[in-house]
């Protein structure tokens, strides 16, 4: 049975440990307000990318020389990676691809994506990642609420990750809509109070998802931890 461990680093970064196996989202550590971890801190097989913009390319190029790890993300990311000398692996929406001890499958997000000159970084993503044990867990990066995100829900996520912060993001009150088409069994907050355009009542939040929604919300504090095991 595979375990799941998440620490939340801050804004929409996270890192992972998969029986094992370490990877991260989304990798915003040095210049990050919540930033819970330095970049020569970290550990990583994988580097998952969900989109160019600054505040989740992140300290990645720096994380992926140091550790080896290879970047995951859209085509356009992954070629400008490999023109860094870092390793790279491009998807598009919608294509899956088995990194061996993860099953990573792109979805649409419906957001902006530009490197931090300001030149094109592809569409915006999503991950689905599927363990051996078949436990999912649904990474939506930055996104607005859309309906497709029912599809997500019929394949069966454990947990979802949700920005929630508003402004540049789906907020609180779209996010329970998100909940309910998803139906994941527990749902995490990111994207929020990094800065003051996207800071919200989290604790509100979380009380408006236990009661009407059927997911648990897990709220950690920028380097709080949780493991997820349950059959």
């Amino acid at each position: 049975m595979s375990s799941f461990t998440f620490t939340w680093l801050g804004h929409s970064a996270f890192a992972f440990d998969l029986d094992g196996h370490k990877f991260l989202f989304d990798p915003f550590l040095s210049n990050n307000p919540l930033g819970a971890a330095s970049p020569d801190e970290v550990e990583a097989e994988i580097i998952f990318l969900s989109h160019a913009h600054g505040d989740h390319l992140g300290d990645t190029v720096a994380i992926a020389k140091r550790t080896g790890a290879k970047v995951v993300s859209n085509a356009e990311i992954a070629n400008w990676m490999s023109k860094q000398g870092v390793d790279s692996h491009g998807q598009n929406t919608g294509g899956g691809y088995d990194h061996g001890f993860v099953h990573a499958r792109q979805t649409i997000a419906f957001h902006s994506s530009s490197f931090p000159d300001g030149t094109y970084g592809g569409d915006p993503n999503g991950f689905v990642l599927t363990a051996p044990d078949k436990k999912r867990i649904y990474f939506a990066g930055d996104t607005a609420l859309f309906s497709d995100m029912k599809l997500i829900g019929d394949m069966d996520i454990d947990i979802a990750f949700l920005p929630v912060g508003d402004n540049f993001t789906m907020g609180p009150e779209d996010s329970l809509k998100a909940i309910e088409f998803i139906h994941p069994k527990l749902v995490v907050p990111m994207h929020y109070n990094t800065f003051p355009a996207i800071a919200i009542d989290v604790a509100g939040w979380a009380n408006r998802v236990s009661s009407e929604t059927a997911a648990q919300p897990i709220v950690l504090d920028p380097g709080g931890s949780y493991t997820y095991d349950h059959s």
